[in-house]
């Protein structure tokens, strides 16, 4: 009979033991797959938040905030003088002005003014006579927006964006159309190949979106040229995205551009952002590379004593063994092809629980994680900066929540090795003990 067929065999010679032995190390090796599966997973999540979120720089004009404040505007060659800086992958132009109803366009606001609304606006002669408690009726006006990549939803102060009917415009279109916000299009009774008039001009509507909330949906987004010839703003940019080509080179990039520009600039970075979203994702690392050497030496440490308590019942068997001529080897080989067959089957077992409990465990790894949160994305007055850290944070805390496992191949590959080196770990010991019987003092004792 072979060493291989005795091995085999000899797995299956105590059948409450082996289903035992089978369950134990299945559990195991599930846990190892998950844990695996959820470093993978996670680290791929990390790469992409600081390839998406963590790597984005803003560079606003120095007392600028939305339509507030005062200074002037950056340029064109502003923003070719920072694409030119190393490590620099991309700059995103940005240019956003106001429409008032019967004043620039004939759009009519979809958001109600209410008393914040009328305090916002005291130069408009609107603002509630004090004591009085009057409210005098005014139309808010309606937010323009215009990107030189509008396909970067983050340079539009969204968290979200959804074309739900017609079609995006091209970036570097100079034609006079635009896609608006699903509010203001139900305001102004508005569809795809309607038109309105604004800055005297008649505009064709493109599209109508939906990013997701009230202030976002009131708006219209426009391409970056036609913006700067209707508002008679040649050159001119209310800000500008930079992406960098890692998130670690956004700290080199903020001080270039800052000595490049000087102080008529105010550049602020997104790596808080990204470093808030990347702390739960790195506990969640530190669980499962923890988990996954716990249930590795615990898998060892089964199959071990499992084959220490089976080279010690058969001593004798052993003894016989060498006595007739069985080498050393052939033995520990028989044991070794024992010690096989069982983590063999336990991988199948663990392969099947591992595919099964990834998903779950990996989304109660997160669940037990803080998550970064921050409130909705807003533009306009005051918020066109503060409005795409909001889209950032909710990116952030989108990207966490939206881990999710993929067992491939190359996971089923690990999990037969992983049988294979607790098979050759768990044997080592056995081995050993199995080399230092001798016959005749075995079938003296026993």
């Amino acid at each position: 009979m072979s060493v291989v067929h005795r091995g085999v065999r000899n797995a299956f010679r105590n059948t409450a033991r082996t289903v035992s032995i089978t369950l134990i190390l299945g559990l195991s090796i599930a846990v190892s797959l998950t844990m695996l599966l959820a470093l993978r997973t996670v680290q791929s999540k990390i790469d992409e938040v600081k390839g998406s979120i963590g790597n984005t720089i803003t560079v606003a004009p120095a007392g600028v905030r939305g339509f507030e404040g005062g200074g002037e505007l950056l340029t064109g060659e502003d923003a070719s003088a920072i694409s030119a800086l190393p490590h620099v992958a991309k700059t995103i132009q940005i240019l956003s002005d106001r429409l008032q109803t019967g004043n620039t366009t004939t759009l009519a606001s979809a958001i109600e003014p209410g008393s914040f609304g009328a305090r916002q606006n005291p130069a408009a002669g609107i603002t509630p006579p004090v004591g009085t408690g009057t409210q005098r009726t005014f139309t808010m006006p309606v937010t323009v927006i215009s990107s030189s990549d509008p396909q970067v939803i983050s340079s539009l102060g969204v968290s979200s964006f959804a074309i739900t009917s017609g079609t995006m415009f091209d970036a570097s279109s100079a034609d006079n159309v635009a896609v608006l916000g699903k509010d203001l299009a139900t305001k102004n009774a508005l569809s795809v190949g309607s038109t309105f008039t604004a800055y005297g001009t008649t505009i064709k509507v493109d599209g109508i979106f939906d990013a997701g909330n009230t202030f976002s949906n009131s708006m219209l987004v426009m391409p970056i040229r036609t913006l700067e010839t209707l508002s008679e703003q040649p050159d001119q940019l209310n800000s500008i995205v930079v992406q960098t080509d890692s998130i670690d080179t956004v700290p080199t990039v903020q001080a270039a551009i800052t000595e490049k520009l000087g102080t008529r600039v105010d550049v602020v970075s997104q790596q808080d952002t990204s470093s808030q979203a990347i702390v739960p994702l790195e506990s969640i690392k530190a669980i499962s590379t923890y988990s996954l050497v716990g249930s590795l030496v615990a898998g060892s440490l089964i199959i071990l004593l499992t084959m220490v308590m089976v080279v010690r019942e058969r001593r004798r068997e052993i003894g016989v063994l060498k006595a007739i001529g069985s080498s050393n080897a052939g033995i520990v080989g028989q044991f070794a092809i024992e010690s096989l067959t069982l983590t063999t089957m336990g991988s199948i077992l663990g392969i099947l629980l591992g595919s099964l409990l990834s998903n779950p465990v990996l989304k109660l790894l997160v669940s037990s994680s803080q998550t970064a949160s921050a409130p909705g994305a807003f533009a306009g007055a005051g918020g066109r900066i503060m409005g795409r850290f909001g889209a950032g944070m909710a990116t952030a805390a989108t990207t966490v929540r939206n881990i999710q496992a993929v067992v491939g191949w190359d996971i089923i590959v690990y999990g037969f090795l992983a049988a294979i080196v607790i098979a050759v770990v768990g044997s080592a010991i056995p081995s050993f003990v199995i080399a230092r019987i001798r016959p005749a003092e075995v079938m003296r004792t026993e």
